[in-house]
């Protein structure tokens, strides 16, 4: 068996770390010049949006033997709609770093790994086929699915972001629902220290947004937060992806071709994040490679995640804000909190099949 790995990226490693856990070496191809080698920005894992982990660190560490270090916990999360706000409380989730930094998670899994990456690789699908009998598409990117088999193109998205200077609680996280910042979108403050933040503006490319001023929509947000934080903010740092496409591939496996990542269509609807999923994926794949399970059965569970969390988006995005600020307001009570510190259950499977009769 012969097994090249097209990417070095979240799913793409994991896959890898799997392999060579259980004795198979692949080969481990990326275009780019290291691992993790994009811009810098802050992510959540959050076990309320997930299928069924209760603590994605732990069962990633005791499950499958891969080890990750967040760089903080979160311990609040503030909610923001255009006139009301609401605050968790509790052990909700991890912060972590992306990019081309060396405590992001891409560069921690690629420190767990003894095969080497070969870096700067031109590869071509098409000419791996002829030298490898396996392959696991992992570049991260819907347009090599596409040329394979049939993608479900759920929505496409403008993000700007940026670094900012300022004084952050560590393990406090904020999110904003106000269509007159982001219509039908989202924006969050992850901090990434106690003085560096990441924030981000992130909305569909639907035709009515068309003929919206993204600057202008970000000077807003940019304000709001100044506001929202009580302190003027530096920034140190900024990014832009148009055309952003989230969606999912119609099979996980064809042949011996296996998709994982956002090739296999990870990325959740909901808030725009996939991290778990992601290398959910890769694991997956590895162990049906490994012949220890089925990538077509294993799956399923990654695609039931996309839906439920799309399903959750439909919802969100039916809102305007005077909704916006009587959900802030329910989110806001006890009972919510305590629901959404609740480890026993999925609230992202129970919110998602009270709501398919309408947004499923």
């Amino acid at each position: 068996m012969k097994i090249a790995i097209m990417g070095a990226g979240l799913s793409g490693l994991a896959c890898a770390l799997t392999l060579e856990k259980n004795g198979l070496t692949p080969t481990i191809l990326d275009n780019r010049r290291c691992a993790g080698d994009r811009f810098v920005n802050g992510e959540i894992l959050l076990p309320m949006l997930e299928e069924s982990f209760s603590d994605p660190l732990i069962q990633l560490s005791e499950a499958y033997g891969i080890y990750l270090q967040p760089t903080n916990n979160i311990t609040a999360l503030t909610l923001h709609s255009e006139n009301k706000t609401a605050q968790l409380t509790g052990q909700l989730g991890f912060i972590n770093l992306r990019g081309r930094v060396e405590n992001s998670f891409e560069s921690q899994l690629a420190r767990q790994l003894k095969t080497k990456i070969l870096f700067n690789s031109p590869y071509d699908y098409t000419d791996i086929l002829k030298e490898f009998t396996h392959i696991v598409l992992a570049v991260g990117d819907f347009r090599y699915t596409e040329e394979i088999q049939r993608v479900k193109s759920s929505l496409a998205v403008t993000l700007k972001g940026a670094i900012v200077a300022g004084n952050f609680n560590q393990r406090e996280v904020a999110a904003w629902l106000d269509n007159t910042i982001a219509p039908k979108g989202y924006c969050y403050l992850i901090p990434l220290s106690g003085q560096e933040a990441n924030i981000t503006l992130a909305y569909p490319e639907y035709p009515e947004a068309q003929g919206l001023s993204q600057n202008k929509l970000w000077d807003k947000f940019f304000e709001r937060v100044c506001k929202d934080t009580q302190q003027d903010l530096r920034v140190t740092d900024q990014f832009e992806i148009h055309q952003y496409r989230m969606g999912i591939s119609a099979i996980p496996r064809i042949g011996n071709t296996f998709f994982v990542g956002n090739c296999l269509g990870t990325m959740m609807p909901a808030l725009g994040f996939g991290q778990l999923p992601s290398m959910l994926s890769g694991i997956y794949a590895a162990q049906d490679l490994l012949g220890q399970s089925s990538y077509q059965k294993t799956a399923k569970s990654i695609y039931q995640s996309y839906n439920h969390s799309l399903t959750l988006r439909k919802f969100l995005e039916s809102l305007d804000n005077a909704k916006l600020d009587t959900l802030i307001d329910l989110v806001g009570t006890p009972l919510a909190n305590r629901l959404l510190n609740n480890r026993r259950i999925s609230l992202l499977k129970i919110i998602s099949r009270l709501l398919a009769p309408l947004f499923g």
